[in-house]
């Protein structure tokens, strides 16, 4: 009898507690509430019981080869880590120092990895990250980095300093996106920034050697980035849209879902193409959903918007290339706007998806934020609260699939962001809903599970596994957000990077290629608490021989 690899993974662990607990399909109790938002209170993280995080980075971690820009992992050098009393913020002068927001993660285990200090040894187990904020030069560039928390050393060798500067030489811009590149033994990071670099290739070592990808992916503000199995790069971008003029809550969708198909996966340096994600219509048969400039409102509350947002309606999807390196050249473009030229499906702005396990890379998941906004006009029926999409393609790396609707967001749960299969059923969607949706709904963001095989049409609820808190420093800079004076750092904490993987570097460890054993045989889960004190966490059981288990 051939044994199921999630049962096989309990009798592994042992008494498997979460067999008995009977909460949820994947074995987790829900937290029942999200944390209240009030003013000058900070609130603890709050997990399902059979779960608990340690912390793997903070803020305040020094970096083992600190710039003069970049001193800590979470603080650049333009300020204090906290406002002297008395101190006022002013145009020319920072209470506090700029915080750096480490965002999305990329576990991998690796040997004979080197850093800053070539007596040391590493160990095997890394975290990367971009960061997402910065401090400016004299010509208003971003002045990031990329980081890499050795997760197996000791405090003075606990955070190293990748890169500041690429192989031009010019600053590295703010990061957003990550993914390591089996098939070019690259990190890929992507930036939010349409009129900056769009994406990095980054090698391991220290430094790293940071190549600009942008001639071949075009100017846009991705987010999410990761390879199938084929080596195409899919990007999801995150560019808002103009408000609309009688729907002044609401925005018009405005960001693209996009492939890149590249000349030889196994150097990115070489071009390729670029594709966009279209949509035919089922309101008007045969032709495409597209933008409509100058007409904010009419895309707004559009049948079509309103049709992509109703269970059960399915439809057609096509992959366009928008730009070819062999034919096209390598000069700059701006993606978004030949996305909308060729006839590209805009969404209300998609930030991340990943591939569902077991699926041979034909199931897509990716998020739509929404207007995060409680006062939006498009309500849940047109997109205004977000939601998950499911791209099903024909066969893998097919150019033709299907899209439906997984999950329609609502005020209580909005802004969703990044993702990733905590189980092979089992997606985490994290929210990114912004103080004013907290303060407006008193409820900070959540973390969810939702289970692939659920019908949501029927008032199902997804699994609430992590009530995100607020650490005091964020509780302190909310304050001094609300006073303003140009205050530059984030309010309230926010979930990101929420990250499952064995860090397995070869083709077998992407996103999607394994389905995944969290705690088990290597699986480790870790997600960043931004803005405050940026935490980084790694996610692990509560009670000793816990395994979750998946249903399948």
């Amino acid at each position: 009898m051939r044994t199921n690899p999630w049962v096989r993974a309990a009798l592994v662990v042992g008494s498997v507690s979460a067999l008995s607990l009977g909460a949820s399909a994947n074995g987790l109790t829900p937290v029942p509430s999200a944390n209240t938002r009030v003013n000058g209170e900070a609130r603890p993280n709050v997990l399902s019981v059979e779960l608990t995080e340690t912390i793997a980075a903070q803020g305040s971690n020094a970096l083992e080869n600190p710039t003069s820009n970049n001193p800590f992992y979470g603080y650049d050098g333009d300020g204090p880590m906290l406002p002297l009393a008395g101190d006022v913020q002013s145009d020319t002068h920072n209470v506090e120092a700029t915080k750096t927001e480490p965002d999305k993660n990329t576990y991998l285990v690796l040997d004979h990895v080197q850093g800053a200090d070539p007596n040391y040894d590493y160990g095997h187990h890394f975290l990367f990250q971009g960061h997402e904020l910065s401090v400016t030069d004299s010509a208003d560039r971003a002045l990031s980095f990329i980081s890499r928390i050795n997760l197996d050393a000791d405090g003075a060798h606990r955070v190293t300093l990748l890169a500041d500067h690429d192989t031009d030489g010019n600053p590295i811009s703010t990061i957003d996106g990550s993914t390591w590149n089996p098939f070019a033994q690259r990190l890929l990071f992507t930036t939010e920034d349409a009129g900056a670099p769009s994406v990095y290739q980054a090698t391991l070592g220290v430094p790293s050697s940071v190549v600009n990808l942008t001639f071949a992916f075009g100017h846009a503000g991705y987010e999410g980035i990761q390879n199938d199995a084929n080596g195409n790069v899919w990007l999801v971008e995150d560019q808002s849209g103009a408000a609309g003029a009688l729907n002044k809550h609401a925005k018009q969708p405005n960001s693209f879902v996009y492939r890149f198909v590249p000349k030889d996966p196994r150097d990115l340096t070489k071009g390729g193409k670029l594709q966009v994600l279209q949509l035919q219509s089922l309101a008007n048969p045969g032709q495409p959903i597209v933008f409509h400039p100058g007409q904010a409102d009419a895309d707004i509350l559009s049948q079509d918007v309103k049709d992509e947002h109703t269970y059960g309606k399915v439809f057609r999807t096509k992959f366009i290339t928008i730009h070819d390196n062999a034919t096209d050249g390598t000069g700059d473009f701006n993606a978004n706007d030949l996305a909308k030229a060729a006839g590209g499906t805009p969404f209300k702005r998609p930030e991340n998806g990943v591939f569902r396990p077991g699926s041979k890379f034909t199931q897509f998941f990716f998020s739509e934020t929404g207007d995060t906004n409680v006062q939006t006009e498009a309500g849940s029926d047109f997109g205004g609260f977000g939601g998950i999409f499911r791209l099903s393609l024909t066969r893998p790396n097919a150019d033709t699939g299907t899209l439906s609707i997984f999950y329609n967001g609502d005020v209580a749960h909005t802004g969703l962001d990044n993702c990733n299969f905590l189980t092979p059923n089992g997606i985490v969607f994290v929210e990114d809903a912004g103080a004013g949706v907290h303060q407006a709904r008193n409820g900070l963001d959540s973390a969810y599970l939702f289970d692939v095989r659920t019908d949501f049409s029927q008032g199902a609820l997804p699994t609430r596994i992590l009530a995100q808190g607020r650490d005091a420093s964020s509780t302190l800079d909310a304050s001094l957000a609300d006073a303003g004076h140009g205050f530059q750092n984030e309010d309230d904490n926010e979930i990101t990077g929420f990250h499952v993987s064995d860090g397995d570097p070869g083709v077998n460890g992407i996103l999607g290629a394994k389905l995944p054993i969290p705690f088990v045989a290597g699986w480790r889960v870790f997600y960043t608490q931004q803005h405050g004190d940026n935490y980084t966490w790694e996610v692990v059981p509560a009670r000793p021989f816990f395994a979750l288990f998946d249903g399948n």
